[in-house]
């Protein structure tokens, strides 16, 4: 039962660490994506005025869900620390276990009793742990929910916004397109990790 629990919290583990590499490539042509904005509101000129102010919000989004991701990758890298740790100190227990079984009756088969005692509250100190870890990246992964909605206002915006710009409004609406598109993305992969999370048996 135990063994299949660990098992979860790899595959969840792993799983987090894919999406939130997709979020960051995302994050990163967010960025891009205001860079080329700016550049096109710089070209239009008056037409695009509203749409200037636009672009430092986007590349701020941005750089919020960047900062937001790579915080997340190190709870992340921990719950995996925490995983393989506890994986180690479940086959130790085991291992003691099994001595334990063939040496009842041995003159000092006492002596096993502690440490095995030991490694027990080791490992569920150890999942402990994970489960509080767990609590903490959702609550991060929560954060960056936030990002993702505001660039979908922000990409409403842009498209009024653009709807002004003349002969820029195809360039700019396309900006409006690539940053709405972008948040949804983001939106997906952030609940596909809270996902993972939710099917890990954390009962003790």
């Amino acid at each position: 039962m135990h063994d299949n629990k660990v098992k979860s919290q790899f595959v969840a583990v792993a799983s987090i660490a894919a999406e939130l590499s997709a979020v960051m490539e995302v994050a990163k042509e967010i960025s891009l994506a205001a860079a080329n904005a700016k550049a096109i509101a710089f070209r239009a000129g008056e037409k695009a005025k509203g749409f200037q102010p636009i672009t430092d919000f986007i590349n701020e989004l941005a750089k919020d869900t960047i900062e937001l991701v790579n915080n997340i990758n190190e709870y992340a890298f921990h719950l995996y620390q925490l995983t393989v740790n506890e994986q180690r100190m479940t086959e130790a227990c085991r291992r003691f276990e099994n001595v334990e079984k063939l040496a009842v009756g041995a003159r000092y088969a006492d002596s096993l009793a502690a440490p095995l005692q030991d490694v027990r509250s080791r490992t569920q100190l150890c999942h402990r742990e994970f489960i509080l870890q767990v609590s903490e990246l959702l609550i991060k992964l929560a954060d960056v929910m936030h990002p993702a909605r505001a660039a979908r206002v922000i990409a409403a915006n842009s498209r009024i916004e653009a709807s002004q710009a003349g002969e820029y409004l195809q360039s700019l609406q396309a900006v409006a397109e690539s940053v709405d598109h972008a948040a949804q993305i983001i939106n997906d992969k952030v609940h596909k990790c809270r996902s993972a999370l939710a099917v890990i048996n954390i009962a003790d």
